[in-house]
């Protein structure tokens, strides 16, 4: 993701209606899927709900992208190191 553009935000809706605004960090296709890592961007960071979110990214019909919950622990570990990986070198350029 191009720091030259700014952040990226989004709001997603849960099922129970309850609005969240996440920061998009970054994406990556994985396995032949696609995943996005998001930080919660109305939230304090000092807020123990406060992390990483990652959420597997698909399309609908019209091409709108869907962003649901990884279900699977296993993949979701597997995702979680991927993004570590990825983050880690990028802070380590930045040194």
């Amino acid at each position: 993701m191009s720091e030259d553009f700014g952040n990226d935000f989004i709001t997603i809706i849960d099922d129970d209606g309850n609005e969240f605004n996440l920061e998009l960090l970054d994406t990556i296709d994985y396995n032949g899927e696609t995943f996005s890592a998001f930080l919660p961007a109305d939230m304090d960071e000092d807020d123990p709900d406060y992390g990483l979110i990652l959420l597997s990214v698909t399309e609908d019909e019209n091409g709108d992208e869907l962003f649901e919950s990884i279900d699977d622990d296993a993949k979701l570990e597997e995702v979680h190191n991927m993004f570590m990986t990825i983050f880690e070198a990028e802070e380590g350029d930045e040194e």
